[in-house]
């Protein structure tokens, strides 16, 4: 570019200076063509000029040259051009016949070039050769005194090329002066305009630059990641269609940051640099901010947006399933005790003792039975989870219990949905209820199927302080180790209202509570329940 800006500038230079060379020599043609023409009319406007002119014109015979020689006209003419600094001033009768001329051995001869125009009454400049040379001359008729409109004869005044051209060598420098002062300032600003297209550019070369954007417009339609690139001044440089996705908002490049219309939450997150997690709608969107360099340069950041809702659901759903593992690895180990507790007492011939417990064992079933109204909840997978859950809390002081209301006429058949809403619910309301420090603490869930729709109702309550700012209680946020709050100051409960959401149910809030009453929380689960399979045992059937 440097190159080809210098090269420009060589080009654009030489050429004024043509222009103005081509325009000095026509204005030094034009001044001498000038000054000959107003030194003939002077000349051939003298009194004296007309009225001799007009009686050598008057003698039919010719001059002789010896008489010419000291003559008026002759001694006139040379005192005009020795005043002018011309080359010649000559005066000819109406033939042609020079009646004044430089060269005195020339006078009474007729002239080398034309004089029919001055005889004609027209003033004639030209460049014309004769016989001393090229010369820029001016042709002026001579007229009669007391006839204007009867030419007598004509003045020819003449400059030499060399007098004209006197002037050009100093014009020539001039121009050279300027060229070359145009052409160090023009190779100055092509070296301050090439640092600063480097500065700007990084050092890229326009071929690197084409590449660049060719990469960048690939990657960016290719990847589902969202870019969002700002500089060090706060001002939005990239914003990928992936973030406008995500974020549901477009933001110009040549924004602020400062002014776009994006939430609070991800505002902080791409000016901070913090790597976190936030809720869009029903989106969990994971931000990660990182500076960028280039050199000993910062650039300003670059953040990476991931939608992380459809991981964290099924973290969520695994969650719920290694929940509802150890709590069946847990029965099959207790089941396995009682078996040996039963073959050990039929190896003692206690037989009736044995009929005993396998009944008593049969009645209680395989969950133990100091989760208050477990009973009720007939599916095999939903009282295992909820035992597992009441087993955890039990460790955190926490009582977690069946509500009365409880009615399930079916059986579970979609595992994971139903297991991360309701594990997720379970043990937001098991650390509410731990929070409190006074009083018994307590979870309650109540469970009910929705026939008409195969689905699963389930509400929550507990024994916490209840919920603050029920309206916050959904936006995700990221949670440090000395967050002790409840209720939302997760990813769990936004995760479970989209898991609900794509089942076309929900996830509310019942009962904020507050003022020493805990809250509610309520969930419908569409098609996630199912009638009794083959060989499982309904409710109230015979053994």
């Amino acid at each position: 570019m440097l190159v080809l800006q210098l090269v420009t500038q060589v080009c654009v230079v030489a050429a004024c200076a043509g222009v103005f060379l081509f325009l000095g020599v026509q204005q030094l043609r034009a001044e001498a063509e000038s000054s000959a023409l107003n030194i003939a009319r002077s000349v051939a406007t003298t009194p004296d000029v007309r009225e001799l002119v007009a009686d050598y014109s008057a003698d039919p015979g010719t001059p002789g040259a010896a008489a010419l020689q000291d003559g008026p006209l002759q001694t006139y003419a040379g005192a005009v051009t020795s005043r002018t600094d011309v080359l010649f001033v000559v005066i000819t009768d109406d033939h042609g016949i020079r009646l004044a001329h430089p060269d005195p051995d020339r006078l009474g001869e007729v002239v080398s070039t034309s004089f029919d125009e001055a005889l004609a009454g027209r003033e004639v400049v030209t460049w014309e050769s004769g016989t001393l040379g090229e010369s820029a001359r001016a042709k002026v008729p001579v007229y009669a005194p007391g006839a204007a409109d009867r030419p007598v004869g004509e003045v020819s005044v003449g400059f030499e090329r060399a007098s004209v051209f006197r002037d050009l060598p100093a014009l020539l420098t001039g121009i050279a002066v300027a060229v070359l002062i145009a052409l160090v300032l023009g190779a100055v600003a092509a070296l301050l305009m090439r640092r600063r297209l480097e500065r700007v550019t990084l050092g890229l070369q326009p071929e690197e630059l084409a590449a660049l954007v060719q990469t960048q417009t690939a990657v960016f339609e290719s990847a589902d990641e969202g870019v969002v690139a700002v500089d060090p001044d706060g001002v939005v440089r990239v914003w990928s269609d992936a973030a406008t996705r995500m974020l549901g908002v477009r933001v110009e490049p040549g924004s602020a940051l400062a002014d776009a219309p994006v939430g609070r939450a991800a505002r902080e997150a791409l000016s901070t640099g913090a790597p976190s997690g936030i809720a869009v709608g029903d989106r969990i969107i994971y931000i990660d901010v990182r500076p960028v360099r280039r050199g000993s340069r910062a650039l300003g950041t670059a953040a990476i947006l991931r939608d992380r809702t459809d991981l964290l659901a099924l973290t969520e759903r695994l969650d719920g399933v290694r929940t509802l593992t150890d709590a069946l690895r847990a029965q099959r180990h207790e089941f396995a005790n009682r078996l040996h507790a039963a073959s050990g007492l039929l190896d003692a011939g206690r037989g009736d003792e044995a009929r005993d417990f396998l009944r008593e064992m049969s009645g209680r079933g395989a969950v133990d039975p100091r989760v208050a109204g477990l009973d009720a909840v007939t599916d095999p997978v939903l009282q295992s989870f909820l035992g597992a859950m009441a087993e955890s809390a039990r460790e955190r002081g926490v009582e977690l219990r069946v509500g009365e209301e409880t009615l399930l006429r079916s059986t579970l058949r979609e595992v994971e949905d139903s297991l991360a809403v309701l594990g997720n619910l379970v043990g937001n309301a098991v650390t509410a209820a731990a929070s409190l420090s006074e009083g018994p603490s307590w979870v309650e869930v109540t469970l009910l199927d929705a026939v008409e729709e195969d689905g699963l109702v389930v509400t929550v309550a507990d024994s916490g302080a209840g919920i603050a700012d029920p309206g916050d209680v959904f936006a995700a946020r990221t949670r440090s180790d000395t967050d002790t709050a409840v209720h939302g100051h997760g990813i769990g409960l936004p995760l479970s209202r989209e898991i609900a959401r794509r089942r076309g149910g929900e996830v509310w809030i019942i009962d904020a509570g507050g003022d020493g009453i805990g809250a509610v929380f309520g969930a419908r689960l569409p098609g996630v329940m199912g009638p009794a399979g083959p060989g499982e045992i309904e409710e109230g059937e015979d053994d």
